[in-house]
């Protein structure tokens, strides 16, 4: 494995995002001294928040899976989890709602799931769910620490024997094929295939490897941090300084000094020199070039994942209501080719359903429940659709659909915020889109942007647009990645104390 030059004993990480956060904290275990410099005046960068009126807005992600990873970052500086975050199992994991009025509770409980899939479709697609839910964890198995949590230097490191076990398990058959195989319910395989709107490629395209993501939330479980998901970049930020990892808050970084192969010094917007003997940029790929002054010189252009337009809504409290609802439409096929080819809204829309009081009722008003909508869309290079003139029409569409599939859900509702592809934009996502690069397959595992530049010696990138992708999982492994690229690889003995985390029951 290729690593940085040079000394490494001072490292800047520009991006308190949370794979600036595993970063620092990677490094800080192995004896580095860090300093994370931020543009905001809090960390969590995509996991952002905000206050109206009230209510405690989680502006990012709102699915959170595989706590062991999280466990594992905090572990890197010898600290616990439990003493700065509690972590509650979200049950059900989801509540599917589909347009021909079946309902399903999916449950990361292998025979209360089997249970809930015999009275939703019959024992034979029970059966074959118990048969799926064997097939995703040997498929995770198999991927994580040989592809996952691996960082490669070309194509050919992935010539291994995992690499074998993969082929032979169908990873890289097409996802629905491989759900289809277990699987003949229509609906219920949208359960375990709509996942990958988060890489960012229709199941019929995406390559089978990636269902692990469906491993993550149907069989290893969904979670949600008491004080809302601002409590795992909070957390990880005191851990961090614990550790004594120092902060830069509302420091934008606008340049970086530059000699030859290496970086010596992050230049901020105050005038402020910031030496350093290596460098991690967290930042978006495009402005990660342009502070290096870096061209790539991949031969295709790099394509952007779907967008979404994200509804944060105050109304009155509705118990009945589950932390994550799946509302389905009836069109499935149509709606990624909607977003992926013809670049236009969803006609019959398919969206998630955050209730975040459901799992802390702090988060809004007594008496008020706090929902989050996510509605996917194309991004804005796909569908370069006007949201300034548009977004707010296009709201009241989600809601109308909230209301018809979700009844009671929204009484007495109140629009706190809406975010859409232009806002995205404004915040410096390129093609407006929240969740970096699709996962195709020219932008999967070594094919994907690298972590390390080649030409520069005492630079890495991490976060979504690097290895291993998208989601708070990758990022989080993204900076441990980031970390080994300068350190060298974890001990050995730290590498078998990071266990996979067994399937819940």
């Amino acid at each position: 494995m290729r690593t940085t030059t040079g000394r490494t004993d001072h490292v800047v990480v520009v991006g308190a995002g949370l794979a600036g956060l595993s970063t620092a904290l990677h490094l800080a275990g192995r004896g580095r001294a860090v300093t994370v410099v931020e543009r905001e005046a809090v960390p969590g960068g995509r996991a952002g928040r905000a206050g109206i009126g009230g209510y405690r807005l989680d502006t990012g992600p709102t699915v959170l899976t595989m706590p062991d990873l999280i466990e594992e970052v905090f572990a890197a500086v010898g600290a616990r989890m439990r003493d700065r975050l509690t972590l509650d199992p979200v049950d059900p994991a989801y509540h599917a709602h589909f347009a021909d009025g079946r309902q399903l509770e999916v449950h990361a409980d292998r025979d209360r799931m089997a249970a809930a899939v015999t009275d939703f479709a019959g024992s034979a697609e029970a059966a074959g769910y118990l048969r799926l839910r064997e097939w995703l964890t040997r498929l995770y198995r198999v991927e994580f620490d040989h592809f996952i949590a691996r960082n490669f230097d070309s194509p050919l490191s992935m010539l291994t024997p995992a690499l074998a076990r993969l082929v032979a398990l169908g990873g890289f058959r097409r996802w629905d094929r491989a759900v289809s195989a277990h699987l003949t319910d229509p609906s219920l395989r949208r359960v375990f295939t709509f996942q990958s709107l988060y890489a960012g490629v229709a199941p019929k395209q995406a390559m089978a490897a990636y269902a692990v993501i469906a491993y993550m939330d149907t069989v290893s479980g969904v979670y949600f941090p008491r004080g809302g998901m601002r409590a795992l970049p909070d957390a990880l930020a005191d851990a961090a300084q614990g550790a004594g990892v120092r902060f830069r808050y509302r420091t934008a970084v606008t340049g970086l000094d530059r000699r030859g192969s290496r970086v010596h010094a992050v230049d901020t917007e105050a005038g402020e020199r910031i030496a350093c003997d290596a460098v991690v940029l967290t930042t978006d790929l495009p402005d990660s070039y342009r502070l290096l002054a870096h061209r790539s010189r991949r031969p295709l252009r790099l394509t952007a994942a779907p967008s979404a337009v994200v509804l944060h809504v105050g109304c009155a409290s509705t118990p009945g209501t589950a932390h994550h609802s799946l509302l389905f439409g009836r069109a499935w096929d149509e709606t990624f080719g909607d977003l992926v080819r013809d670049g236009r809204v969803m006609r019959d829309p398919s969206l998630l359903v955050t209730r975040a009081t459901a799992g802390d009722p702090a988060l809004a008003p007594p008496g008020r429940d706090l929902l989050y909508v996510l509605a996917p869309t194309p991004n804005l290079v796909r569908g370069p659709i006007n949201w300034d003139r548009f977004g707010a029409s296009y709201a009241e569409e989600v809601l109308a659909t909230v209301r018809d599939r979700l009844p009671g859900a929204l009484s007495e509702a109140e629009l706190l915020r809406v975010t859409t592809p232009a806002d995205w934009a404004r915040l410096g996502m390129p093609a407006g889109s929240p969740f970096a690069l699709a996962h195709t397959f020219a932008q999967t595992g070594p094919f994907r942007p690298a972590n390390l530049i080649r030409g520069l010696d005492n630079v890495v990138l991490a976060g979504g647009s690097t290895v291993p992708g998208v989601g708070i999982p990758p990022v989080l492994i993204s900076g441990r990645l980031a970390a080994d690229r300068i350190t060298g690889r974890r001990p050995a003995a730290a590498m078998a104390a990071s266990s996979l985390p067994a399937p819940a029951r």
